[in-house]
């Protein structure tokens, strides 16, 4: 029996071996392989296992992610709605700043003083460098002017009634019986009074002499005394009547209804409404006055203009509750100043172009765009309003809540109001002054605040929440800059429109009480009798003498020469003058 071979020394020698030990080699081989396959398969069915095990959890990695991501998605959408609603509630916030300002100021004007004086306003600043300026404006000064401005500046107070005023002698006598055995008596002034004397009606009887003449052919010829020419012909009241109508409305603001009830009380009613037509019949007579001074006015080269609203019941294509207006012009030639009103239902540039036709020179007036038209096409020099803009920011300053728990700085508003009153301050020093010497002083001392305050409005103007009152004050204010500086260039011109708003005045306070205007007659009616009074207060005339004085002369005026008679530059010396 033959022994196996032994295992060959040399791996892949299977030359000496049989065929029997080859398939024997060659079995235990493939039971290798096999063996090794079975685990190959194994282990790739392992590995199966275990990619899928990865995939899973990358495929849950990946759903993690997806939810970060989701999550990280709605942040930021929360974050971005957040921000939303912050920016929401500093708008509402803002918007609620701007509602309560609002409600403050209108509060005010309703409830407060109108005054645009700020008690506290001097001690916002040290005011060293512009008591110096003025200082240095005294030293400038010829002594002559100084002393005739510290003159005109002194406000003492006056003792006594006016020398103006009828003196009534009242003795106080003693009885023959105190007087026996006196020597002498003589009498010691002890005490003045104002004594009130109230008005009363009488009843004007005309009686007309007529002289009877014999003619030569046996006629007789009658001559009569010339009978007095009324201004309305036949009216029952007389011109001291409707005098004292039209000034009681228009200059001291009793309306129809009360002037009414007080002719009662003198002994005989007259209906409201006769005084109305009255009024209405003397717009048609006193027209031709009217437009002789508006040709006057416009003659001139500086005027200054503003506008108000009435209210007008009846005018054609327009409700009773739409906004109407009166226009008011002041100026005129040196020493000829006329205060003319205009009644029109329109606000539109077309108004002053019609009421300023012909005139060539400087228009003074606020920033309303309506006057640029009449700028533009007569080619006028336009300069602005300082009370205007400042009062914008008295308001602003006024809204402050000054009984917020919190901590009220100084604001803007009163930063730029302490500013423009060192403007006020040089035109108060400089007002006695010669417009040369005016303009001189200003250029020198004035421009140079301008310079100050527009540095300033410009780097606030974008720090202010958008419509705010103090925003809106300083953007009103660099839009009009260059007519608000306009008045540094003359002598002539004032820093505001000061003179037309205080002609205007009477006709605001009185509309008040008479509320509103029936018809468009009774609003021009109204625009006349302001003219007069007015223009009479411009020239220092007292406003009733002057009315009654027109009125008695107006019916007999029937040429150009008898009405420019009747301007108030032209009246005899006997009307009595402030």
């Amino acid at each position: 029996m033959k022994k196996a071979p032994k295992t060959q020394q040399k791996q892949g020698d299977y030359s000496g071996l049989s065929t029997a030990e080859l398939l024997s080699l060659i079995a235990e081989k493939e039971a290798r392989l096999s063996v090794q396959h079975e685990q190959i398969e194994s282990q790739d069915q392992l590995l199966q296992v275990h990619a899928q095990e990865i995939q899973s959890h990358v495929t849950t990695i990946q759903n993690h992610a997806n939810t970060i991501q989701s999550h990280e998605s709605t942040i930021q959408s929360r974050e971005s709605t957040i921000q939303d609603h912050e920016k929401t509630i500093k708008s509402c916030e803002a918007y609620i700043g701007l509602l309560e300002e609002q409600l403050n100021l209108s509060k005010i004007q309703k409830f407060c003083a109108s005054s645009e004086k700020l008690a506290y306003q001097i001690d916002l600043f040290d005011e060293v460098e512009l008591e110096q300026a003025i200082a240095d404006i005294d030293a400038l000064l010829p002594d002559e002017l100084l002393t005739e401005a510290a003159v005109a500046a002194k406000k003492t107070r006056k003792r006594g009634f006016s020398a103006s005023l009828t003196r009534v002698r009242v003795e106080l006598t003693l009885t023959d019986a105190e007087k026996v055995g006196a020597v002498r008596t003589f009498f010691t002034k002890v005490k003045e009074e104002l004594e009130y004397i109230p008005a009363k009606l009488n009843v004007l009887e005309y009686w007309q002499e007529k002289a009877v003449f014999n003619g030569v052919n046996g006629d007789d010829q009658i001559i009569a005394a010339q009978r007095p020419i009324h201004p309305l012909g036949k009216c029952f009241a007389s011109t001291p009547l409707l005098a004292n109508i039209m000034v009681s409305k228009y200059a001291d603001g009793l309306p129809l209804y009360r002037q009414e009830s007080i002719l009662k009380r003198y002994g005989h009613a007259v209906s409201r409404s006769n005084m109305a037509h009255w009024m209405i019949r003397l717009e048609d007579v006193l027209k031709p006055l009217m437009t002789l001074m508006r040709e006057s006015q416009n003659a001139s080269d500086y005027l200054q203009m503003d506008e108000t609203r009435i209210q007008v019941l009846k005018e054609d294509g327009k409700t009773a509750q739409s906004d109407k207006w009166m226009w008011v012009t002041r100026g005129g030639p040196p020493g000829q100043p006329c205060v003319l009103f205009e009644y029109d239902p329109s606000r539109a540039g077309s108004v002053p172009d019609r009421l300023l036709h012909g005139f060539s020179g400087t228009l003074q007036a606020d920033g309303y765009a309506g006057y640029n038209l009449v700028c533009k096409k007569q080619h006028l020099n336009r300069i602005g309003c300082w009370d205007h803009a400042r009062r914008k920011f008295v308001e602003a300053e006024k809204a402050v809540d000054k009984t917020s728990t919190k901590k009220v700085n100084t604001s803007k508003a009163d930063v730029a109001i302490s500013k423009i009153r060192k403007l006020y301050l040089i035109e108060k020093k400089i007002q006695h002054l010669e417009p040369a010497e005016k303009q001189r002083l200003r250029q020198e001392l004035s421009v140079p605040v301008l310079d100050d305050l527009k540095q300033w409005l410009d780097k606030n103007v974008t720090k202010l929440v958008k419509k705010s009152l103090t925003r809106v004050a300083i953007e009103y204010t660099l839009n009009q800059w260059d007519t608000l500086t306009g008045y540094c260039d003359d002598g002539h011109l004032n820093i505001s429109n000061v003179l037309a708003e205080n002609a205007i005045r009477p006709f605001a306070v009185g509309r008040k009480a008479w509320l509103f205007a029936d018809t468009t007659r009774g609003a021009n009616a109204s625009a006349t009798c302001y003219s007069l009074i007015e223009t009479a207060k411009a020239n220092h005339l007292e406003p009733y003498a002057y009315v009654l004085h027109i009125l008695n002369h107006i019916g007999a005026a029937d040429t150009l020469e008898k009405i420019e008679a009747l301007w108030p530059w032209h009246v005899p010396q006997g009307i009595t003058q402030k």
